[in-house]
């Protein structure tokens, strides 16, 4: 059976389909063992005064594992946040819209949270 050439308007795939589900089942993946550590961790320091906790925060090893964890949390909300926006969102400009607000929030959001860190990691402020 034959697509009739009236039918078709050019929106098959755009070869893209498999990177974007591969990376966010490798940031979900990435994500429970750093999850885990994350829970563990500020479990164990519930009753720190704020200067252990900044202690904790610039061990080189944590600040590490710190950033891993919020950029591959970021990564796998923004892409999340992308099929949930193409999906339910049908006006064509709110879509665009939505989708870069969003890519900038989470932008933003992952480049403070890293900076935060590394600021504590390197003056202990």
């Amino acid at each position: 059976m034959r697509t009739p050439i009236a039918n078709v308007r050019g929106l098959g795939s755009a070869k893209t389909g498999v990177h974007h589900f591969n990376m966010q089942r490798l940031t979900a993946i990435a994500l429970i063992p750093l999850a885990l550590w994350f829970v563990i961790s500020l479990v164990c320091h519930l009753g720190a005064s704020h200067a252990e906790f900044i202690r904790w925060v610039a061990c080189p090893w944590n600040t590490g594992l710190l950033a891993l964890f919020f950029g591959a949390m970021f990564y796998h909300s923004a892409l999340g946040i992308q099929v949930v926006l193409e999906d339910y969102v049908s006006h064509e400009g709110l879509k665009i819209a939505s989708l870069v607000a969003s890519k900038l929030a989470h932008v933003a959001l992952a480049v403070m949270t890293i900076l935060a860190m590394l600021r504590i990691a390197f003056t202990g402020a």
